[in-house]
Parts: structure tokens; sequence; C-alpha cells
């Protein structure tokens, strides 16, 4: 089946040379960063974000782009595949989980090979490999939380892993899957980069929040304060490699911060106001600044389209940043990670393509990452199977004119009991609640929040971005028309 999908693809692809002449593509992926904590989007923000602010300045601001998802496999999936995730599962790939993207999906970096791209995935995959396939048979297995617990001499490491990057159209792969689950290893590819030999069942106290570090394999001098810095080198490293080459590339760039462990480096301490948190967001923020950087020095900035954005929103550390330091990482929205409210997957979202989008512009439209897919398509000229990508809108239009986008609807989803859906200016939450957390009391009585017991929720966020007036009662045939185009989306497929 993927070698149908791909020929279909190929027939738009004539030759290495045309291939050539269209743009670089860059897209760097942040990992739990809430809207308000890039300062462009919140002038109240205590997190100096200059590399960031500079490719706003540059490039495209969207103010009303979306995640998939509140947390982080979903949303990667729907970015890669161009489809919402609920579609085929709602929950993350645990500890040694199996890969949630088929072998016959046809994923992004799959339609931008066939046109002749070189592309290269750098951080944080967290979609699933075969490691299973790597098992000794009388490997040792225990399940803690959904998560395998598993001893490193369990495994032989000198297999290659099935089913991550290479196996999904990467030509390259460097990252440690997912930082804070084992094994704790470089991967490069499909094989470890040093074999783990150690349990990591203990962790050094986090500077903020939890460590979240599950048991399991390690090699035996794992830095996590290593991690971020040296994804960044390794993505200033291939873009340098990429010189003198007769090929565009597609270089996906998927940090695994701000998301915990929060472990800024020393040199990052007190660069925020913020805490250690703010101060981890400023160094995702260099790093990309290095990765932008080395654009430059290489002579692709100028044709090279660079695309910015987060998983989802901050994790609920949120509140206690509030209380402690004054800054609100989903401002001016209600709710953080997970949550269907507009803080769990209200994200940053900038463009930068010089000469096609238009510098320092600012776009209020609708989008949403499973959109990515098909507005590349339209950019590449390429031809898209008529069973792939089925919720990707070409939004080509929007990211280079400021016209309104074609977007008019987006489902919002984290767990398969909630669901919410967005048309136009209106919200429908269809649950009691938006958030899936425990919402401190404090603040609720100081953002203006009060218990409204009603069967669903109800925005206008025209007029309500934060999520304070519910509607629900007071609009039931509104409520009804939005519940029926819900039930519609997603038993027929996406409407326009």
């Amino acid at each position: 089946m993927r070698w149908i999908l791909l020929g279909i693809v190929l027939t738009a692809f004539t030759s290495v040379g045309q291939a050539a002449d269209r743009p670089n593509i860059v897209i760097l992926y942040a990992d739990d960063m809430g809207y308000g904590d890039l300062h462009a989007n919140n002038p109240d923000s205590k997190i100096p974000t200059p590399n960031l602010d500079r490719l706003a300045s540059e490039g495209m601001r969207f103010t009303d782009a979306h995640s998939s998802s509140g947390i982080c496999t979903p949303s990667r999936y729907a970015l890669l595949t161009g489809r919402y995730h609920w579609r085929k599962f709602h929950d993350i790939v645990y500890a040694f989980g199996p890969p949630v993207i088929a072998d016959d999906e046809f994923t992004l970096p799959e339609m931008l090979k066939a046109q002749g791209y070189r592309t290269a995935c750098i951080g944080k995959w967290h979609l699933g490999w075969n490691w299973t396939g790597l098992l000794r048979p009388d490997a040792h297995v225990k399940k803690d939380r959904g998560n395998l617990v598993i001893p490193p001499d369990a495994f032989d490491w000198n297999q290659s892993i099935t089913g991550g990057p290479t196996s999904h159209g990467f030509d390259y792969y460097f990252g440690d899957d997912v930082p804070n689950f084992p094994p704790y290893a470089w991967i490069e590819n499909d094989r470890v980069v040093e074999p783990p030999t150690v349990m990591l069942t203990e962790t050094p106290k986090t500077p903020e929040g939890k460590w979240n570090a599950r048991r399991g394999p390690a090699v035996a001098d794992w830095d996590f304060w290593d991690v971020v810095p040296r994804l960044a080198d390794k993505a200033v490293d291939w873009i340098g490699d990429q010189k003198g080459k007769q090929q565009p590339f597609f270089l996906y760039v998927p940090f695994n911060s701000p998301h915990s462990p929060i472990v800024p480096t020393p040199e990052f301490a007190g660069k925020s106001k913020a805490g250690p948190f703010g101060d981890f967001v400023a160094m995702t923020d260099a790093m990309a600044g290095k990765i932008l950087q080395a654009l430059k020095d290489n002579g692709f900035e100028d044709n090279t389209l660079v695309l910015f954005t987060a998983d989802n929103g901050a994790e609920n550390y949120a509140y206690a940043r509030l209380e402690n330091f004054g800054h609100w990482s989903s401002a001016p929205f209600r709710g953080v990670k997970r949550d269907l409210y507009e803080g769990g997957h209200h994200v940053p979202f900038l463009v930068r393509w010089p000469g096609h989008v238009k510098p320092g512009s600012v776009n209020d439209s609708l989008t949403s990452q499973v959109d990515i897919m098909g507005t590349l398509a339209a950019i590449v000229e390429a031809g898209l199977p008529a069973d792939a990508a089925h919720d990707s809108y070409n939004q080509q239009a929007n990211w280079t004119t400021e016209e309104v986008g074609r977007r008019t609807t987006i489902v919002h989803n984290t767990f398969a009991k909630a669901y919410a859906i967005r048309d136009g200016n209106w919200l429908l939450i269809q649950a009691e609640s938006g958030s899936h957390n425990r919402v401190p009391a404090w603040f609720n009585q100081q953002k203006g929040y009060t218990e409204d017991h009603q069967p669903g929720e109800l925005y206008d966020l025209a007029i309500d971005p934060a999520q304070k007036h519910n509607l629900y009662s007071e609009k039931p045939q509104l409520v009804e028309t939005l519940s029926q185009k819900l039930k519609q989306i997603r038993s027929r497929g996406q409407v326009r």
C-alpha cells in the first residue's frame, strides 16, 4: 500500500532539478510551551524570547492556531499525517510503546521525500517504535501505569529498531525518543549509539515541577541537562552538511523543552523572571536561535520556510508559576495542557518565508497544525492521495496574503470521552468542564471563574477569550446546531 501511495505522489515529480527550486522547510516544534510564554504573543510575559520574537517580526504570527490535542503524541501524529488524532487514538505512547503511525499511512516527510527533499528529524519522536523486536526470549517485563519496565539486559541493543522516523519518510534521525522515558540513550537512525547498561530508578530533584522520568535502561553517564543543547548542535551540523547539495531539505526539530524534567543549563539560570520553567523556555528560544543562525550562515535563510509552533499548552505547574512569579503561560486564555479550554491547545504559531510571507504580519484566522501537511503539499506542488491527510486544508493563501483562511471549524479533543468544536467564534464543549486538571481555588477567585454546573459549555471567543461566560443554557438552538456539526465531522469526515 505504501509503495502505491508513493507512486501516486511521484507522478507529480519530474526531476531533482525542479525540486531544488522549491523552498527548504524547517519545522521547530516546542514541547509544552504556552501561547503566553512567547513574548511576541504576550507583552506581559516574564520570559525573554528574542530569537522567536525576531522570527515573528520577519514573518507572520498567527493568533488563533491550534494543536490537534492537549498532549504530546496525538499532536505530533496530526502534524505528520494531516489527520486528526482522534480518528485513530487519544492517549500518548507510553514507555516502550508500539508505533501509532501504521506502515501504510502517508506522512509529511514521505510526501516531501517523493518531491526530491532530503529529510531529517532531530529531537523528540514520541510516536512509538517496535521495541519488542529487540527483546530477548527470556526478557523479564513488568508494567507500571501503562509503561513497560524492562531491564537493560533484556534487549539485544545491536539490532535495528523499526517503526521510528526512518520507517516513515525521514532519511536521518537523531534524538533520545522521549526525554523522560527509557531508554535514556541517543538513537541515530534506527540504532542506539551506545547500549544502555544501567537501570535508571532515581533522579535528582528537578528545579521545578516533577521529574517524570520513568524507570528503565540508561547509559551510565546519561545527562538530562545535555539533551536540548545536543539536539540543537546536531541540527546545526545537519544544516551545514546540506551546503552544496542539489536538493532542498526538510528538517523537523521537535524539541523536548520546556517539557519536564525542567532542566535549564547553568548559563540560563535566572534568564527569566518566571522561575526555572521560564529559564527553560529562554533556553529553548536560544537553541532555536542557533538553528536559525545556521540557516543564515550556510546561505539557506532566503530560500527556507521556517515554521515554529508547539504540541500543546503548558503543564499544570503553570498555576504555581502564576502564583509565585506572576507569569501566566496560557495568557490570555483559560486552561493548561490536557484541557479542552483554549490553554490546552491554543499555541504559538509563526511562519517565515522570505519573499512570500509579509514580514511583521499578524493573522487572526483560525488554523490548525493538521493543515501543515496540506499547505506544504500545495507549496511544493505535491499531489496528495485521496486517502491521505484527510483533515488537512491548504492554507497557502492564508500564510502568504493575510487573507482569512478557508478553515472555519476545528474539533478539539484530548481524551476519548470529551470533545469540543470551534465554529467561527463559537466554541462548544461537550463535557461538564473543559478542564482535565485540578484548578486551584485561588486561581478561579483571582480570575473571576465561578462554578457553573451545566451539561456543557458554550463560549463566544470573539468577546470572551478567557471563557468566563458560559452561554450553554442561553442558546439551546446553537448548541444543537454545533452538536450536529460535530457529530457529522466525527462520522463522515471534515466539513469545510
